[in-house]
């Protein structure tokens, strides 16, 4: 994967990644458990933005911590 990619989700999202997978036409982002929700943000907005920029669709997983 890209590491524009990674930087841009990073920055996008505001939170730690500790990894991204691709599956598909779908990138599937591991966060820390305390930081997922900042990630979905309000009604999802946060994660439906970084998928409307990145153009495909994106599955927030929980990792510890």
């Amino acid at each position: 994967m890209q590491q524009e990619i990674v930087e841009r989700l990073k920055t996008m999202l505001g939170v730690e990644i500790s990894r991204i997978e691709e599956d598909g036409e779908q990138l599937v982002v591991f966060t820390p458990k305390s930081q997922i929700a900042k990630a979905i943000g309000s009604s999802g907005s946060v994660v439906r933005a970084a998928e409307l920029v990145l153009k495909r669709k994106i599955v927030l997983k929980e990792t510890e911590g």
